[in-house]
């Protein structure tokens, strides 16, 4: 059982928080991001981004509140101080205050009984896994970067800058709308018409999805293909462990035909985590390649 282990814990020194408070900080932020702030709880962390008009990812972070009227969104390091500009754009007259703190504590703790800290979201079936921001460390032990991302892969949690592009990506593409980072009930959000289409035409093409190899697999940005024909780049590595940005459609294809689909070289196994529900089959007409 996952509490009879000792937890441990990792300091993630590319992360940065953007930190955003005041009376009109939840209904400036509801009316920009895919995130459904009024169903948010104190406790949890969860997905979500802010969107170009296109519908493609132009910042993704874990948003949770701070206090009484604020909320914190941790994002890499180097997209802080951009997403933190574009917030500023949307302010207006809003009556909240925008601010990046570049040397945020940024702890993620799991595998063993948690007290306290934010329970991010995108871990599911039964894996626990939380965030911290005041530098808490007691109780645990220290672990190695390879052990957050091998967690990841498993969980298949992507995050931008290892495992897609900016600018490049839809929701969909990285599960955002089966971790609840994104919410099609709450109405209007920047890029909203795009990605409700998406759903409603149940048109995403592309997934992330968990790369296993027979040895160990090459670098981040190489081509998965199978019989010649790209279907998807490699993310995030670990080992022979990886996850993959997929066309759903073209795996399908190659698995009906018996293709061997492999990574530089190394054949590979794909597959999704059961939590998400998802299986290669060929997808519907799509509305984007």
């Amino acid at each position: 059982m996952e509490n009879a282990r000792q937890m441990v814990s990792l300091r993630l020194t590319d992360r940065s928080l953007v930190e955003i408070s005041g009376p009109d900080a939840e209904l400036l932020l509801q009316g920009i991001l895919t995130t459904d702030l009024a169903t948010l709880a104190p406790a949890k962390a969860r997905a979500g981004a802010l969107l170009t008009p296109q519908g493609k990812i132009l910042f993704d972070f874990l948003i949770s509140r701070s206090g009484d009227d604020g909320f914190r969104l941790e994002t890499d390091r180097a997209n802080a101080a951009g997403l933190s500009k574009r917030l500023m754009l949307y302010k207006l007259r809003a009556k909240a205050d925008i601010s990046t703190v570049d040397d945020a504590p940024v702890v993620v703790s799991w595998g063993g009984a948690t007290e306290g800290g934010l329970r991010d979201t995108r871990f599911r079936a039964g894996v626990s896994v939380h965030r911290s921001y005041d530098g808490r460390r007691e109780n645990t032990d220290e672990a190695a970067g390879d052990d957050y991302d091998r967690l990841r892969i498993a969980s298949a949690v992507a995050e931008s800058g290892h495992d897609f592009a900016l600018s490049d990506a839809f929701p969909h593409d990285v599960l955002m709308d089966l971790n609840d980072g994104v919410s099609f009930r709450k109405g209007c959000f920047v890029g909203q018409e795009v990605v409700s289409r998406m759903q409603h035409r149940k048109s995403a093409r592309k997934r992330i999805a968990i790369v296993e190899g027979e040895a160990s697999l090459p670098a981040s940005g190489t081509s998965i293909e199978a019989g010649g024909r790209g279907i998807g780049t490699v993310g995030t590595v670990v080992g022979n462990l990886a996850l993959g940005l997929v066309r759903t459609d073209r795996v399908a294809d190659a698995l009906a035909q018996g293709a061997s689909i492999a990574a530089g070289g190394v054949r590979v196994r794909l597959s999704f985590p059961d939590w998400t529900g998802l299986a290669f089959e060929p997808a519907a007409a799509a509305e984007h390649g």
